[in-house]
């Protein structure tokens, strides 16, 4: 059973699918009725108007309709597309079990527990007969699919067969009076328009189920006597055929399977069970725990089932319906029913070639899943479910792809996973024992490879590679080498497909697919709300998928959409020039024609291949909301300009793309003050003061255009703007404009003009106008203010800026290729007229002209009042075509004439922190370039590396220290400049040296013996800071000569040894209250590789530890190793003279420690633990720290940089390394 789709609610005990739609029906005790999308797996809708529970619901087949009965005696109509009930119908006077629509008639059966069957019109709304017979409840009522039959079954332990065709021949309208009266006396009297035409007898108890077969003279029923009958009938009788025994508990529901011949049936028992009609044996059985069945709908079309039970329903399949098949070039093979057929894709033609399946084995779920084929031999593996997995090998005789006849002898074997690795090999997945058999043409094992991890299937990776699934990952398995090749965590892949060229590989889950490399590398993960079905690679490097009712594509960078929607489920085999070839559920060859357009433009913006993204542009139908917001998204507004009308957009556009003059078109069209504030920002950014001024001057912005006129000293507009403040009465407007000007008086005049005297006065006092602050004075009589005594007074004027008046000069730039190149309509030809006159310029440049483009494409405005108001006026310069006589030659201007008249500004020159960055591969001195991220992935590469957060500090300094800064003036920014190493006077000023670096390796060997003075004087956490300074500085290092490259490694040795030690020893001092661990650290210090002193001094510490801890023999061990290294301190020798003698009497440990002095070991360097010669350890790529396995994939505990057991390359500190 293949459960699609399950509902968690009330009892379900009324199920009904539609024809067309993926929608199912189910009707809850409750009294809801739900109706889901099953495909989706969401709930569409709820119709809750019947009082108590609904036990009968139908769809249907063409109208928009379904029809309810419930417990409330009530049959109801409903339009599911206006979500309302349309009418009820009344008469039933008890439960209604079964409801029914027909499939032709406009007529609805009804069956219900007042002992009756009731047929009624529905579009009349009226009942147009009643059925009586039955003595108790009649539990269904059912049209048969052809003929003027109804069977229905109740439980007065009969099953009744009606014939209706009286009622087909009533129901076309009556002639004449005579037959009207006839139909009165008929209605009123009860007629002859369904007579009984055969009571079926034979359950021991009431029948719950009774439904016909398809297209035979069949009826199944199902009864509380837990049997289930099947029954014949012709024209005259009606008899028992035979018995099914099995169920356990009330038989609810039974019915034939549309498609196949099988009969299937679900009860009390919480059991579905499937029987084979012809044989009449069980096939398979279906349990749930807890849950009793009540009801079962079979899909009128598609291969589905529907189930009710107490706590919801399931959606099912009983067998897989694709097919199975291996591509091979240009052909195909695939399993249908019985057969191997043989497709080729190039002229489309499909052939039998032998018979794969002994008839009779028709049991559920038997068909092949899979196939592999070998070309060169011509032979086929299909695996299947028989008998818990097995596979059959076929070798296919080269004539029979034309005949079909012959049947070659299947070799078989078991193991239901099994694919061809080479030529003339196939691997079998043994899953008992975990490995792979690999066996020849004659079935037989060539060789056994176990597998590393448990896998639960295998697929083709390449000849002798195999893909094997686990259960959270997938791996690349070699079986020459028995090496995994690669590893990759996944969710359960159901299949995989790998490209043409087997360089990617996209591996499909039920709602996921994932696209890696060769080696499985992960490269995107696609998540999918429907189940994928299949996919295939086209000739792009696209994957082209479908799920249930979509064909989609998925670009290497991991972005996806729709190709076109689907009717029905495929699965594609290959897909070729905007075609996919494809597989249906019955096995039928389709040709589907796409619109690769979309994709390929997506593919062509993603490779950079801008041509084809043009001739796109140029040549097709892009457009819409996705594709501008695509374009947008990744990074290319210029181009969604030249898809876009509205004017909004295209602003948006042009303002994020940096193109002013689209933005002033689209700005002018908009004409909203918004906008035109925009504009401004984005053009003073430019530094385009034209269109700054102008886009101010729209919106009479006159703060901002005074201020913008100071920027750029245009003293004579700003005269204009005070006159503009004096007219509009601006009393603020017009001190600002003066203190732009710095003119005194006139501040002086508005501030007495505004009344403010005492503030006049003072600022004529300032600036010396004495005649004025006379006058003022005489006004203010005693409230002159004082001014402060001994200041020196000076005039406030801005400073003049820079550049005056003009836009920024720009630099000559490649034209980008969509710009120009894309306007080309209605003005291509202007453009190539314009290009035949720039002989002098460098050919592969499109120069941006200074003066007569983009800056200088606004005309500026001489009266502001004037600009405002006229601003319907296209900006630009009057430009106009002269009439010029044809035969007059026009004189080239010299080149030495031509670059006079006018500026170009020098190409600027690679900087020299990039000359840096592309002449090294040591990161020291991409740091000091600046370049921190390449020297971050560097220091990854070579020494494992990933927390760089104590290297931040290093970084900094190290990049400030390779530079100098020069401060030019007030408003320039600071000019940095690149320190070089070694240099002289006598280098050529073309040639870059590299950077000199602030760390050296002198400078830690002054570290490393100030490391040592502080171990030898006990300060052991400022030694130990020292040390991981040495270790935390030595990746940035650069050394000239291979000999310091040796003392530098060497250096990383001393301080990891030196570092591990002393936190070995801090760690020993924090554990007051843990003797035994106390003495352990004691002793692991002493196998630390120190400088004698040390080692002598560790060693009396690790004596003195054991010794008070009554652990004498371990403690006289030390004593020896003490004495054997020749102590210079008298007290030390002595020290462990006398230890030595204490323990001798009795030489025995009172703790048992994890330390074997006999065993040499290495200690962990984040568990501190012993690790002994020949056990399993893994070590710092940088500083070679040791440490258990467990630790594998941390960071390291000694050196804090780098991580256990990552791969790396090894310090590279030195040019000489490189040559």
């Amino acid at each position: 059973m293949l459960t699609k789709f399950e509902t968690k609610s009330n009892r379900v005990k009324g199920l009904s699918f539609h024809s067309k739609r993926p929608w199912i029906l189910a009707s809850l005790h409750s009294g809801v009725i739900q109706l889901w999308d099953y495909r989706m797996g969401t709930l569409i809708d709820r119709f809750d108007e019947h009082d108590g529970p609904v036990r009968g619901v139908h769809f249907h087949k063409s109208q928009p309709l379904f029809v309810s009965g419930g417990d409330d005696y009530k049959i109801k109509v409903w339009n599911y597309k206006t979500c309302r009930c349309l009418f009820t119908l009344l008469g039933h006077l008890d439960y209604i079990r079964t409801v029914q629509f027909h499939h032709e008639h406009p007529w609805i059966v009804s069956a219900s527990d007042d002992q009756t069957i009731r047929i009624w019109n529905w579009q009349s709304r009226t009942c147009i007969s009643v059925l009586t017979g039955h003595n108790h409840y009649v539990m269904c009522a059912s049209f048969h699919p052809k003929e003027d039959l109804v069977v229905s079954a109740s439980l007065d332990q009969t099953v009744r067969v009606w014939d209706i065709s009286a009622l087909k021949k009533k129901s076309a309208s009556p002639g004449d009076d005579m037959l009207r009266l006839n139909q009165m006396n008929t209605d009123l009297f009860g007629g002859v328009d369904a007579v009984v035409k055969y009571v079926l007898e034979g359950h021991d108890r009431g029948v719950n189920w009774a439904s016909f077969h398809p297209s035979l003279p069949l009826i199944v029923s199902g009864a509380d006597d837990r049997q289930v009958k099947l029954w014949r009938m012709n024209d005259t009788k009606a008899w028992e055929v035979d018995t099914l025994r099995g169920h356990m508990n009330n038989v609810s529901c039974v019915m034939f399977h549309s498609k196949q011949d099988i009969i299937v049936s679900n009860s009390e028992d919480k059991s579905i069970r499937v029987w084979d009609a012809t044989k009449r044996t069980g096939i398979q059985t279906f349990r749930r725990e807890l849950d009793r069945f009540w009801i079962l709908a079979a899909h009128p079309e598609m291969n589905l089932l529907a189930a009710g039970h107490d706590s919801g329903m399931i959606v099912f399949k009983l067998e897989r319906e694709r097919p199975a098949f291996a591509l091979s070039g240009d052909s195909l093979f695939y399993t249908k029913e019985r057969f191997l057929r043989f497709y080729e894709f190039s002229s489309q033609r499909d052939t039998q070639v032998i018979p794969i399946r002994r008839p009779g084995t028709t049991n559920s779920n038997q068909s092949p899943r899979t196939m592999s084929y070998s070309p060169t031999e011509n032979a086929v593996l299909l695996c299947s479910d028989v008998d818990g997995g097995s596979y059959e090998l076929y070798i296919i005789p080269k004539d029979s792809i034309s005949r079909g006849d012959s049947v070659p002898e299947a070799k078989r074997g078991a193991g239901g996973s099994a694919v061809f690795v080479a030529r003339n090999r196939f691997a079998v997945l043994d899953r008992s024992n975990n490995q792979v058999l690999v066996k020849n043409l004659s079935n037989e094992i060539v060789k056994k490879s176990g597998l590393p991890t448990a896998a639960d299937a295998i697929f083709y990776a390449g000849t002798g590679n195999l893909l094997c699934r686990a259960e959270d990952r997938v791996y690349i398995f070699d079986l020459q080498q028995r090496l995994v090749l690669g590893e990759l965590q996944t969710p359960f892949i159901k299949y995989i497909v790998w490209s043409n060229d087997m360089e990617s590989v996209a591996l499909l889950s039920k709602h996921a697919i994932v696209i890696a490399s060769k080696k499985l590398v992960h490269q995107c993960t696609l998540h999918e709300t429907i189940r994928v079905k299949s996919g295939a690679w086209d000739d792009n490097g696209v994957f082209i998928y479908t799920t249930l009712n979509h064909i989609k594509y998925c670009l290497p960078n991991g972005d996806s959409g729709i190709i076109r929607t689907l009717d029905v489920p495929i699965y594609i085999t290959k897909v070729s020039a905007g075609t996919v070839f494809c597989l249906d559920r019955d096995g039928k060859n389709r040709v589907i024609k796409i619109d690769a357009t979309e994709y390929i433009f997506k593919l062509s913006l993603l490779k950079k291949q801008y041509d084809n993204v043009m001739k796109m542009i140029r040549g097709s139908q892009l457009c819409g909301q996705a594709m501008i917001a695509y374009l947008q998204q990744k990074g290319f507004p210029e181009v969604a300009l030249h898809f876009v009308k509205d004017e909004r957009t295209r602003f948006n556009l042009a303002l994020e793309s940096g193109n002013i003059q689209i933005a002033v078109a689209s700005a002018k069209e908009i004409d909203e003050k918004d906008h035109w504030y925009r504009l401004g920002v984005e053009a003073l950014r430019q530094g385009n003061a034209g269109i700054v001024e102008y886009a101010y001057q729209r919106t009479k912005n006159f703060e901002r255009l005074s201020f913008l006129y100071l920027i750029t000293g245009n003293m004579d507009k700003l005269t204009k703007m005070l006159k503009i403040a004096e007219v509009k009465n601006d009393v603020m407007g017009q001190f600002h404009n003066a203190l732009y000007l710095g003119d005194v008086r006139e501040r002086v005049k508005i501030l007495e003009n505004a009344g403010h005297l005492p503030l006049a006065y003072a600022a004529a006092s300032a600036h010396g106008l004495e005649d004025i602050a006379e006058r003022l004075a005489a006004e203010l009589g005693d409230s002159v203010p004082t001014l402060p005594e001994g200041k020196k007074t000076s005039l406030l004027m801005p400073p003049m800026p820079l550049l005056c008046g003009a836009d920024w000069p720009l630099l000559r730039v490649m034209k980008g290729i969509f710009e120009g190149g894309l306007d080309s309509t209605g003005r291509g030809n202007a453009d190539e007229e314009e290009m035949d006159g720039q002989g002098d310029w460098e050919e592969e440049l499109d120069v941006v002209d200074i003066t007569g483009l983009e800056n200088g494409d606004v005309i500026a405005m001489e009266d502001v009042e004037e600009g405002a108001e006229d601003g319907d006026e296209e900006g630009g310069w009057d430009l106009e075509d002269l009439e010029l006589p044809p035969d007059v030659e026009t004189p080239r201007p010299s080149s030495v004439q031509a670059r006079s008249s006018v500026f170009v500004a020098p190409t600027p020159g690679m900087p020299v922190s990039q000359i840096w960055v592309q002449k090294s591969s040591i990161a020291g001195e991409h740091v000091a370039a600046g370049n921190f991220d390449t020297a971050m992935r560097l220091l990854n590469r070579q020494l494992g590396i990933r927390n760089f957060a104590p290297l931040k500090s290093l970084f900094l300094d190290l990049h400030t220290g390779s530079h100098a800064y020069l401060r030019a003036f007030s408003s320039a920014p600071v000019v940095s400049l690149a320190i070089e190493r070694g240099w002289n006077e006598s280098a050529s000023p073309n040639v870059r040296g590299l950077p000199a670096l602030i760390i050296n390796f002198s400078q830690l060997d002054e570290k490393l013996k100030a490391g040592y003075r502080a171990t030898t004087s006990g300060k052991f956490s400022e030694a130990l800071r020292l040390f991981l300074s040495i270790l935390h500085s030595i990746p940035l290092i650069v050394v000239e000569s291979r000999r310091e490259v040796d003392e530098v490694k060497e250096l990383i040795t001393i301080a990891k040894e030196y570092v591990l030690g002393l936190q070995v020893e801090l760690k020993r001092r924090e554990m007051k209250d843990n003797p035994v661990r106390q003495q352990e650290l004691a002793a692991y210090f002493t196998h630390c590789n120190l400088q004698t002193p040390h080692l002598r001094l560790a060693l009396q510490n690790a004596m003195t530890v054991c010794y008070k801890a009554k652990n004498l023999a371990t403690a006289a061990n030390f004593a020896r190793r003490l004495l054997e290294m020749n102590p210079t301190l008298e007290s030390q020798a002595k020290t462990a003279r006398q230890v030595l003698q204490a323990a001798e009497r009795n030489m025995k440990d009172v703790s048992e420690l994890n330390y074997d002095f006999r065993n040499p070991f290495t200690t962990c360097g984040a568990t501190y633990v012993p690790i002994y010669r020949g056990q399993k350890d893994v070590s710092c790529p940088y500083c070679s720290a040791k440490f258990v396995p467990s630790q594998e994939g941390q960071l390291c505990a000694v050196c804090d940089l780098a991580v256990v057991g990552a791969d790396a390359s090894g310090l590279l500190c030195s040019p000489t390394q490189v040559r």
